[in-house]
């Protein structure tokens, strides 16, 4: 067994803001010159030029079908931009991440933008989560308190994580990529960068969609260091995987359908993302159709509304993250820069042998069978299949997904 990991602080009082519940101690992480301590300001002239724009919206034709299949369909969005124009709270990102100690640090040239809680527990993991598109590092916040103290949440002290949570370059509130090069890859090494400013010489990694491939990488490029990787993301294994079962089947099936109906977005974020951007950074409301159709296509969502699988103002924090930022086109640009290798063939021929946790949500894009996940991934330590759940678990079953990640780290045997 692993040596245990060495405490690292004592936490004062905690603090709950929106059901928000997170230790903050601005004193917890260094600052000076390398790290930075940040809070979200959003001003008054953003939010009147964003209810000027809702306001001024030029909308489309409605839809021809009855269903979701061409895309948001054009009653539902105007009904979510009137909402996010005259009732939604405009302060509510500034207050759920200002609850938690965030910083900012300079790597590689870029300002990262992170979360980083220490826990008050001893023999608490340094864990590093990472987040996709199109979601930002509201992912995870909300699990910053139960991760950190868990015994304040009515679970184990066994189970604590000091939590980092770095918002992906050109995707929140760190600066953007001003040239090309900024793949999976560079993201795996910076990450690497950050906890070893932090102190944290070993670690867990865990993500989804992106988030899963720069973990996975940390794993590939930096193995001395991870501890272990939990995941609720991966394509399928190529080459000679055997026989396979007739849910196997059935899940690929799946998969291939979304390949032929669902992945327009990738493909144009992956070879024009310039173009897109145009319209995305001009109109909030259609960032929020871009960004919206997609927590529906990827979830539980009943019919198609994805306020079946979250609330409506969890859906407009995550475009608020995007739109306060104007980071339509630099979000897209990983999908250029990584598309073709991270997500490519080649990709899913890396041998990951890190010790590796696994849960398959089955509303997910692809689900994976244990025994295929075990193909790809060859240290699988821990695989659960959720009851539901989709592709951003963290935000639609967050207890579930707790209770996973903790189930997973348990498995590495690092305490």
């Amino acid at each position: 067994m692993s040596a245990p990991f060495e405490s690292m602080g004592e936490a004062t009082g905690a603090v709950c803001v929106d059901g928000v519940c997170a230790v903050p101690r601005p004193d917890a992480t260094p600052a000076g010159p390398e790290i930075v301590p940040f809070r979200v300001e959003i001003t008054d002239d953003q939010v009147a030029d964003l209810r000027d724009r809702l306001a001024r919206t030029r909308w489309p034709d409605a839809e021809t079908v009855d269903d979701w299949s061409q895309g948001v369909p054009l009653s539902y969005l105007r009904e979510v931009c009137g909402y996010w124009q005259h009732d939604y709270d405009m302060q509510r990102v500034a207050r759920r991440l200002n609850a938690v100690t965030q910083f900012v640090t300079t790597i590689d040239g870029l300002d990262i933008h992170f979360i980083h809680v220490r826990s008050p527990h001893a023999n608490a993991v340094p864990l590093v989560l990472t987040h996709g598109w199109p979601t930002s590092v509201l992912d995870f916040v909300d699990l910053v308190g139960p991760l950190t103290d868990p015994v304040a949440h009515g679970a184990d002290a066994a189970d604590a994580f000091h939590v980092v949570i770095p918002s992906l370059p050109g995707y929140g509130f760190g600066s953007k990529p001003t040239g090309t090069g900024w793949g999976v890859e560079r993201i795996a090494d910076a990450w690497a960068e950050l906890m070893t400013r932090l102190g944290y010489d070993r670690f867990v990694a865990l993500g989804g969609d992106w988030g899963a491939a720069v973990s996975t990488q940390l794993a590939v490029r930096h193995g001395d260091r991870i501890a272990g990787v939990t995941l609720n993301f991966a394509l399928p294994p190529r080459g000679d995987t055997g026989q396979p079962t007739a849910d196997e089947l059935a899940e690929l099936e799946r998969f291939g359908r979304l390949g032929a109906q669902g992945t327009g977005y990738a493909v144009q974020q992956s070879t024009r993302p310039q173009t897109l951007g145009y319209g995305l950074a001009d109109s909030p409301a259609a960032q929020c159709a871009w960004i919206i159709e997609k927590f529906s296509a990827w979830s539980d969502a009943d019919g198609g509304n994805p306020e079946a699988a979250f609330s409506r103002d969890v859906l407009l924090d995550n475009v608020m993250v995007y739109w306060l930022n104007a980071t339509a086109v630099s979000s897209a640009r990983l999908y250029w820069e990584s598309f073709g290798t991270t997500f490519g063939a080649a990709a899913q021929d890396v041998a990951i042998t890190a010790p590796t946790a696994y849960t398959a949500y089955p509303s997910d894009v692809y689900a994976p069978s244990e025994r295929l996940a075990r193909i790809r991934f060859a240290n699988l330590r821990h695989y659960a299949r959720a009851p539901r759940g989709g592709h951003m678990p963290s935000l639609e079953v967050p207890d579930l997904f707790l209770a996973d990640v903790r189930a997973g780290v348990r498995a590495f045997e690092l305490r």
